[in-house]
């Protein structure tokens, strides 16, 4: 007696979670970092603007383990401080929890 066969939309959801589990190849990273640069480094942002919708799909978009590395003191106060870096990432609609450690940062 052959057992009934599982639906084939639980295999491509099992499929699709398994390709959202995995972490970032070093390459993947550099080339995530440098695309949140290009799109996201502009003078509104620095001057207090709000990030483009662009920006904002990268942030969303962005694994915390390609990004967190080159987080500094110097660009968080580039981008006027920490709590406003945190309102930026919060305004593209991103979470950021407390007492988080990303780079040299704590979040308060």
């Amino acid at each position: 007696m052959s057992q009934p066969s599982k639906p084939k939309c639980f295999y491509a959801l099992v499929t699709r979670n398994s390709v959202l589990v995995q972490s970032p190849t070093p390459s993947q990273c550099t080339e995530e970092k440098n695309r949140l640069e290009n799109t996201c480094r502009t003078v509104a942002v620095i001057f207090g603007r709000n990030p483009t919708a662009a920006c904002c799909q990268l942030v969303r978009a962005a694994h915390v383990e390609c990004v967190c590395p080159f987080v500094t003191w110097k660009l968080v106060a580039a981008l006027g401080g920490v709590q406003r870096a945190i309102r930026l990432i919060q305004s593209c609609g991103r979470n950021v929890p407390r007492n988080f450690k990303c780079g040299s940062v704590t979040t308060p």
